[in-house]
């Protein structure tokens, strides 16, 4: 079969940090090839290569079976290979029609109109939903996405890169995707998709690659593989793909939330009405479609939201519902650190909320104990012990435990954040899609943290996405849907289906749906 693109021996490294070494691959013309590896495995620096991002040290890309210089996007642009990037390139106040003509070449002549007649004949060819005349401020993250795509194949892109595009997908949202790839893939056009999702590699690649520590470990027809087989490749050892779930013990009241209601800067509830309870020694999962209220949920438990007026939380530091028991309405994190209440919290924006980018692993874990020092001189024993610690059990790839974390890779920045927060030793431990963007043995090592955390009578708050393993891990899940609790249920007696629909369609009364 014909090849759309080789790369023969190639080899990329950062200073002391060998990226790839020696890697060599192919992508088959009309193909759907993974990607597939451990955070900081090289994927992504691979295809940065391929997309002229950066240039390999030594080795040859072959495109249409002819040695190719790609020095810069503009001539991977030329020679047919767009990326879609985690982050999209896009200008916010800019349609969808106008950011499309920001890939038009000098010589091209500006007709909004002709844009417009070309970019709706590629929507209609391979089925994509967009309004050309929407602005991308007022569009969702499917969309952007679908955007970036489009801009990709107006600029008469052959071979399209795509890293993590589920991340932030929900599950219809990722059957769209897949369909359009599938119509692509049939147009002869050829596709990399980088990701960690197991099933999604199976249910949509013809072939999976494989990258280990850098290094190629290897390619797999995917009629032939399953998870545990891919598994095994990428970390070179077999990996139990089994989430335990120990009952909990000696559970008691730890929160409880009442009538909470909350709402965004136009007046309009993001949460409304919220009732539930957790308790120590308990996984509490979050279920709902993205942007239903799972972020201002949690930030009104660690006090960065203000809610509204007759909402309650209560935090209980034992087990009786006497004096002791402190209202968290109102107080700052401070407030809450101050009153002795050990409250750990994971949120989404990993670097944008959790951790300063232009610092290191020590100074981040510096972050939470700074403000308890003595002196003007900081003590950095203690961080820099911790950063070595948790850099050794979560394998976090980094350079030095200096070095900036904003340089690291998603799935290794996810892990320093998780690991401090759990380092706390919180009574209530709160996060927010802790295993977006891990590879499939850091995320397993996640639950396993989590689950010894519930064992030491930490309550847990996890909003996830994947409803797999929303089942497989919680002991009960609450359902939002609207900004709505849609439902309580038992982790261990329901189902995808069930919760799906909770997602998807409102309820009017709760019964049937309340463990």
């Amino acid at each position: 079969m014909e090849h759309a693109i080789e790369l023969r021996h190639v080899t990329k490294t950062f200073g002391s940090v060998i990226a790839n070494h020696d890697v060599s691959l192919s992508v088959r013309k009309g193909e759907i090839l993974s990607l597939l590896g451990e955070n900081g495995s090289g994927k992504t620096t691979l295809m940065n290569m391929i997309a002229g991002i950066y240039y390999p040290d030594s080795g040859e890309i072959i495109v249409d079976g002819k040695p190719a210089e790609i020095r810069s996007p503009k001539d991977a642009y030329a020679l047919g290979i767009g990326m879609v990037h985690q982050h999209f390139k896009l200008i916010d106040v800019f349609t969808a029609a106008e950011n499309i003509a920001l890939v038009l070449d000098k010589h091209e002549k500006f007709d909004l109109k002709a844009i417009k007649k070309k970019a709706r004949k590629i929507c209609d060819r391979y089925q994509f939903e967009i309004d050309l005349d929407q602005k991308v401020y007022e569009m969702s993250v499917s969309q952007k996405q679908t955007l970036e795509i489009i801009k990709m194949l107006y600029h008469g892109a052959n071979l399209l890169i795509l890293d993590e595009p589920t991340a932030v997908l929900t599950p219809q949202e990722t059957e769209k995707l897949f369909a359009v790839m599938r119509n692509m893939k049939d147009d002869g056009k050829s596709i990399i998709i980088i990701t960690h999702k197991l099933h999604e590699v199976l249910a949509i690649s013809d072939r999976v690659t494989i990258l280990r520590k850098g290094e190629y470990a290897g390619t797999v027809d995917t009629e032939v593989a399953d998870e545990s087989i891919l598994t095994e490749m990428m970390v070179g050892k077999k990996v139990a793909l089994n989430i335990e779930r120990p009952d909990p013990v000696n559970p008691h009241l730890r929160l409880n939330v009442h009538n909470l209601s909350i709402a965004n800067h136009e007046g309009i509830k993001v949460l409304d009405n919220i009732n539930f309870e957790v308790f120590s020694g308990e996984i509490l999962g979050i279920a709902g479609i993205s942007g239903n209220g799972q972020k201002e949920l949690l930030e009104a438990i660690a006090g960065l939201q203000a809610p509204e007026k007759d909402s309650s939380i209560v935090y209980y530091p034992d087990d009786d519902r006497d004096s002791t028991a402190e209202q968290l309405i109102g107080k700052t994190p401070k407030n809450i650190r101050d009153m002795g209440i050990h409250l750990s919290f994971v949120p989404e924006d990993r670097l944008g909320m959790g951790l300063v980018g232009s610092m290191g692993m020590v100074d981040n874990m510096m972050l939470k104990s700074y403000s308890e020092g003595r002196s003007p001189i900081a003590n950095r024993n203690a961080p820099r012990h911790l950063a070595e610690e948790i850099k050794k059990e979560l394998a976090v790839v980094t350079p030095s435990v200096n070095t900036p974390v904003s340089r690291l890779s998603g799935g290794n920045v996810q892990k320093v954040l998780v690991g401090r927060e759990i380092a706390a030793a919180p009574s209530v431990l709160m996060t927010a899609y802790a295993v977006r963007g891990l590879d499939i043995n850091t995320s397993y090592t996640i639950y396993h943290l989590l689950n010894e955390q519930k064992q030491k009578g930490v309550a847990i708050i996890y909003v996830g996405e994947d409803l797999d393993v929303l089942i497989d891990l919680c002991d009960r899940i609450l359902v939002l849907c609207d900004g709505k609790c849609n439902g309580i249920l038992d982790g261990r007696r329901t189902n995808k289906e069930e919760v799906g629909l909770l997602m998807t369609r409102l309820q009017d009364t709760q019964e049937g749906g309340v463990a």
